[in-house]
């Protein structure tokens, strides 16, 4: 007990810190939703898999998982080209053709692979994270983000959401100290979807996201409920039988 305590407060702060101490949108996550999953993948591979790879993940994998066809995989999902410039095969990881060289010298830093970051960083956080960058011209990409900050990646979804700028107001704490504290965003240009859209579209996004981050974890759960089950009765039956077995003693 004593060190599931001391690990459970080492883990929450690492969480606050992961989010930059912003306040965390809660993420619709269903993943049941066979339909969100599919629009989910489609937009993954369309937005995030030019850069981000999801190298634990194959492409026919999320085909068997979500109903899709081989067709329907290659389609939505299979860039035309791998690292090496050959034509990529479903049955192959979701790798990029991007080299660790050329992001270093075109974002600064090693390009992180998406497979398990749904587990890392958690939905609410991604969720919040995608709906969250603001113009910042003191920003070389031109673009923050309230849940990251000073964050590297370019807001590569603005022609969805469009571009917003954040409202910021003064407080003064209990020690006199001025600090700015976040309002709310402001619209400056409008993007081809909808407030209430583009929200869904991240949903979708982030929703795959989590699936991919642990295909299994509907049967997981499925299992460890059936298992409980078990084991209630179990002990049940084996508390009637040591009953039986000391009766006559008592």
């Amino acid at each position: 007990m004593r060190n599931l305590l001391i690990a459970f407060f080492l883990f929450v702060p690492s969480l606050v810190m992961a989010a930059g101490g912003a306040h965390l949108d809660h993420a619709p996550i269903d993943l049941t939703d066979t339909d969100s999953l599919k629009r989910g993948a489609k937009s993954f591979a369309s937005y995030c898999l030019s850069c981000h790879s999801a190298e634990y993940m194959r492409y026919n994998r999320i085909g068997s998982d979500l109903g899709m066809t081989d067709v329907e995989v290659a389609q939505d999902l299979v860039s035309t080209r791998d690292a090496k410039g050959e034509k990529t095969k479903i049955g192959e990881l979701m790798k990029v053709a991007m080299t660790e060289d050329y992001a270093k010298q075109a974002f600064g830093t090693k390009i992180p692979g998406l497979s398990v970051i749904a587990r890392a960083k958690g939905a609410d956080y991604l969720y919040t994270y995608l709906r969250t960058f603001y113009l910042d011209d003191s920003r070389p990409t031109g673009m923050n983000n309230i849940a990251f900050a000073d964050v590297g990646m370019p807001h590569v979804l603005w022609e969805l959401q469009g571009l917003q700028k954040a409202n910021y107001k003064t407080e003064t704490d209990a020690d006199g100290n001025e600090k700015q504290v976040f309002v709310n965003m402001e619209m400056v240009k409008p993007g081809k979807l909808s407030k209430e859209e583009y929200d869904a579209f991240v949903a979708d996004l982030v929703n795959f996201m989590v699936y991919m981050g642990e295909p299994v974890q509907l049967e997981r759960k499925s299992l460890g409920i059936k298992v409980l089950i078990f084991l209630f009765i179990l002990a049940i039956l084996a508390y009637l039988l040591k009953k039986e077995y000391w009766k006559d003693i008592h």
